[in-house]
């Protein structure tokens, strides 16, 4: 039988209201970086031809995904509260430091200089694939130093108007939905570029006894992954390329990768999803979560013609515009479901099960 999550029950309302009061400081937040980043340099002049939506549009689909968090919250699918009480004064500690930041962020950024990851790793003698030695959105020091690892996730928060670990969260449906009648403690989860580990955490808080791992290039951001778990029953932490896990084959029961795609190029796109196909077990299920593609929500279309031009996205266009369903489907894995939330899809597939099984 499935094993009891775990989590303090807690109210729709309570958790919709904590949502809701997310979204306003960070969307101050965004307005106040963005009031900044204009004093010190000029702002991109750069129109879209597709449409894009108003702001109460906008805003409207991100209280439709609050709102969604909160019900997943109420049904035990997600864990309640907020990243940010973990530690408050680090949150604002953090807010200070990304201020301090700004200025030589965006002055990288009129200049369209992306080069400091690729100066870390040659400083540290790192043996990194070129398409990963580059600053995304113009991040300091890319996805290579702890500062950066420290910084990321107020950073996507503030981009997202505080709905980034909303977004994140929605693919614990698909997760609940394969536990059903399942033993936790059976259960094996990788995590492919885990990043900071926020999923991971959120995945531990619902499953203390699944069996997580995470995988991520940088060793930064492992180091931060780790200290994110705090006191929760850790993670395995792989510092390796997602081009060649490192795990036996058919050795996981789901595999999920959140925000990955967008920034790899399109031959490797087809071999990671390979790889996580390799390494599920047959039956097993592949969460996927990353932006919006074109037509998925055609008035926002230009937001999304927008985004690599305002960041450093080099290969943002062509995955705007790959066929993943084929991707995954040529690599073994069956599409299930999809679905949008704000600015982000989820998709979901599974592998096919063995023949006689």
């Amino acid at each position: 039988m499935q094993q009891a999550k775990s989590g303090l029950p807690v109210s729709w309302g309570l958790q919709f209201a904590g949502n809701v009061a997310r979204m306003g400081w960070y969307s101050g937040v965004n307005w106040l970086m963005r009031q900044q980043s204009q004093k010190i340099s000029t702002p991109s002049d750069f129109e879209p031809t597709r449409p894009v939506p108003d702001r109460a549009e906008l805003m409207g689909e991100v209280r439709a995904l609050l709102r969604a968090d909160a019900e997943a919250v109420r049904e035990g699918i997600a864990p309640p509260g907020h990243e940010e009480m973990l530690s408050p004064f680090r949150h604002l500690q953090r807010l200070r430091e990304m201020m301090a930041d700004l200025p030589e962020t965006t002055q990288r950024r009129a200049q369209k200089d992306a080069s400091s990851a690729r100066a870390v790793a040659e400083e540290h003698g790192a043996d990194l694939p070129a398409y990963f030695t580059q600053d995304f959105h113009f991040q300091t020091g890319g996805y290579l130093t702890e500062d950066s690892a420290r910084l990321y996730d107020v950073q996507v928060e503030t981009l997202f108007y505080g709905a980034a670990a909303a977004m994140r969260r929605a693919g614990l449906r698909p997760i609940s939905d394969f536990m059903k009648g399942r033993d936790q403690r059976q259960v094996s989860l990788l995590d492919v570029a885990c990043g900071t580990g926020r999923l991971l955490r959120e995945v531990r808080r619902v499953y203390p006894a699944m069996k997580l791992t995470g995988l991520d290039l940088s060793q930064s951001y492992l180091l931060e992954a780790g200290r994110h778990m705090g006191r929760l029953r850790p993670a395995q932490l792989l510092n390796a390329n997602a081009e060649a896990i490192p795990l036996e084959d058919a050795s996981q029961d789901i595999v999920s990768c959140v925000f990955l795609f967008h920034e790899l190029p399109p031959e490797v796109r087809r071999t990671v999803s390979g790889e996580i196909a390799r390494v599920l077990k047959p039956g097993g299920l592949f969460v996927f979560i990353d932006s919006l593609q074109m037509g998925d929500r055609p008035g926002w279309d230009g937001l999304l013609e927008a985004f690599p031009v305002r960041f450093h996205e080099p290969y943002f266009r062509s995955f705007a515009i790959d066929d993943l369903e084929q991707v995954f489907k040529d690599a073994g894995l069956e599409p299930v479901s999809q679905d949008l939330a704000f600015l982000s899809k989820v998709m979901v597939a599974r592998k096919a099960e063995a023949l006689g099984g």
